[in-house]
């Protein structure tokens, strides 16, 4: 079986894909575990009415139930940002979480992925991950970074969370 069978598109976000509306994707990591409740579920539900007053359909994703959730109920929204059992799911995490039927909050590189399988070609984000201090004897980058240059998908956001820079390596 294919994961595609495991996509779920709230009817709303399907009926603008499929007549073509702007459609922007969300990650669900910063309301998971990026913020405390209740400041998380009304920091997205602003975040969607802000894409809402500007014309386009938002899709926050996430994985419930081991299901890929391409827009999000309040119901839904509500329970995300409230439950303890809502793992942080990277690239490398989809496969299990669909398997075993789990509840995940997705980073931008999953995001991305399921954003692709639905049809949604932009996604908007705080920022995106980068390479960790200490990478060169760690390897501690993140899936962001490949994600970004083998999805096609725009991502929009402020910058990357973490740069690293050691003076100590510089050569001029």
């Amino acid at each position: 079986m294919m994961i595609e069978s495991y996509l779920h598109i709230l009817p709303e976000v399907a009926e603008a894909i499929k007549n073509k509306k702007p459609v922007v994707a969300l990650e669900s990591t910063i309301i998971s575990h990026g913020m405390p409740y209740p400041h998380n579920v009304e920091t997205a539900r602003r975040v969607e009415s802000i894409i809402r007053e500007n014309g386009a359909v938002p899709a926050t994703i996430c994985i419930m139930e081991g299901r890929l959730k391409v827009g999000l109920t309040e119901e839904e929204l509500e329970f995300l940002g409230t439950a303890k059992d809502v793992a942080k799911v990277s690239r490398r995490d989809l496969p299990f979480m669909v398997a075993k039927k789990l509840n995940g909050a997705t980073t931008v590189a999953t995001t991305m992925i399921i954003a692709e399988m639905a049809g949604i070609d932009v996604f908007v984000t705080g920022g995106i991950g980068g390479v960790h201090r200490g990478a060169e004897e760690s390897f501690d980058i993140s899936a962001d970074l490949t994600e970004l240059a083998q999805t096609n998908v725009a991502v929009v956001c402020a910058g990357v969370k973490s740069i690293p820079v050691s003076y100590t390596h510089l050569t001029l």
